[in-house]
């Protein structure tokens, strides 16, 4: 799958626009006027929401969006206007007289307190705006997405699909409520399992499943549906010659942090990849990995295509140290803790895998920085390295353990670790904390510095010598 070629995709949104507000403090008390929590704020952070967060999806996936919907003229949208202008989203947006969708979260660490909605239902006036907008837009768009969360911004379904099928436009919608026949001739439709099967009353089984999957299929002249199911990963149902099949994906999470906006980046992955020339399994297969990144983050949030890259294990093991700084940076924002160690792994053993084991337990993200091929026979000698960098890196990262694979070329990390920032440094008790390259840099930056005991008598080099033993 080549992620490069996301960027041939151009896509047309029109939904509810949510700003999403929010608040972080600290609690240590309870009120003494009723038994609440008393939350100190510290932090504030605006994110988009809904349509905008999916524009903000296909965004990061490089493909060319463009965002219509409306926003009042309220405090709250100034600030949803501003955070698209920050993210170079283009917009075709109705300002109404109406309050912005607007949705603040109190918490304290990463327990939330409290969720205030405010919102009002848009009139037919900002419907009549909107709709005239998108049929000027239409025209040279390869997907038009429609994000339904009910605000009141989509009053003529029917309208938005009729006009992009006029122009061969699919149309992708991620539903919301329990009425699907609205959506009736889009091309795909992508419920989570909850709310088909409210729409369809209730699935007991997966011959069940597979029953009302197609009948929903033939009832709403759709070309496919795609069922978000968790933990289950996805099923796809989509019409192949006269028949309807089924294909299952496996979820691609490792960690379940948020599941907020994970419907937003599933409908933005599957309609960029599509337009882009990808077929619709291969479209899936990247929306799966896109909503397993973004179920590890808080909040609303988008994939890159550095994670993306790692996840569907396309390219090379070895990031690219923009790659590297993407990936770091992104965790950074989420409060994940970087933890960084280095060094030739030339014959991956039970002394790596146990040293790396436990440094990982050190944070929440392992990078493994290896020593270039050169850097190595400058260290080990000219016979060394016996595996090349590519054969250390594809052993490296099929580790548990590890998170990321990157490379230098000098004799130390320095440089990288400068560039990087890690939280906590590590190598092994062979090492004193002052003689290890980066350390003095780490701590100087609040972060740490840890050795771990190595196992004894386990090392490359006493690999070799058995090895040779052998032949001798």
């Amino acid at each position: 799958m080549e992620l490069h070629q996301l960027k041939k995709g151009k896509i047309l949104i029109i939904g509810d626009i949510i700003l999403d507000e929010y608040l972080k403090g600290t609690v240590s008390r309870v009120s003494p006027e009723a038994p609440v929590p008393v939350l100190r704020p510290e932090e504030r952070e605006l994110r988009l929401g809904g349509a905008a967060n999916v524009a903000a999806n296909v965004k990061s996936l490089g493909s060319k969006v463009e965002l219509i919907g409306v926003a009042g003229r309220d405090e709250a949208g100034k600030e949803l206007r501003e955070q698209l202008k920050a993210k170079a989203i283009k917009t075709s947006l109705t300002y109404s007289d109406k309050t912005t969708v607007h949705k603040l979260r109190l918490s304290a660490g990463q327990q939330q307190l409290l969720r205030l909605d405010m919102e009002e239902s848009f009139d037919k006036k900002d419907w009549s705006s909107t709709k005239s907008t998108f049929k000027k837009k239409l025209k040279g768009f390869g997907a038009v997405i429609v994000s339904d969360y009910g605000k009141g911004t989509l009053q003529d379904m029917p309208f938005i699909i009729k006009e992009s099928k006029r122009r061969n436009i699919p149309v992708f919608i991620d539903p919301k409520g329990n009425n699907f026949s609205k959506y009736k001739g889009a091309y795909i439709i992508t419920p989570n399992f909850l709310e088909f099967s409210t729409e369809v009353g209730g699935v007991a089984s997966e011959q069940e499943l597979n029953a009302k999957a197609k009948n929903m299929i033939k009832k709403l002249s759709l070309e496919a549906l795609l069922i978000t199911r968790g933990q289950e990963g996805m099923t796809l149902f989509q019409k192949d010659k006269g028949k309807v099949n089924r294909s299952d994906f496996p979820t691609e999470a490792r960690d379940v942090f948020d599941v907020s906006g994970a419907g937003d980046t599933v409908i933005a992955s599957l309609a960029s990849a599509l337009s882009s020339g990808m077929t619709l399994e291969e479209s899936v297969k990247l929306a799966n990995a896109a909503a397993g990144i973004v179920v590890g983050k808080s909040g609303t949030a988008s994939p890159s295509l550095a994670e993306l890259s790692i996840s569907l294990n396309s390219g090379d093991s070895v990031l690219s140290k923009s790659e590297i700084k993407d990936l770091v940076k992104e965790a950074k924002k989420d409060s994940k803790k970087i933890v960084f160690t280095n060094g030739c792994f030339d014959l991956l053993h039970v002394g790596h895998i146990t040293y790396l084991e436990e440094a990982k337990e050190l944070g929440d993200r392992l990078i493994v920085a290896l020593n270039s091929d050169s850097s190595v026979k400058k260290l080990k000698g000219a016979k060394r390295p016996i595996n090349k960098l590519k054969e250390r890196a594809k052993q490296i990262a099929a580790l548990d353990s590890v998170d990321w694979v990157t490379s230098f070329t000098e004799d130390t990390p320095l440089k990288l670790i400068k560039e990087l920032e890690p939280d906590v440094l590590v190598k092994g008790k062979d090492y004193k904390v002052k003689d290890i390259a980066g350390s003095k840099e780490v701590l100087a930056k609040g972060g740490q510095v840890k050795t771990i005991k190595l196992v004894k008598g386990v090392s490359t080099s006493n690999l070799i010598k058995k090895i040779k033993l052998l032949d001798s």
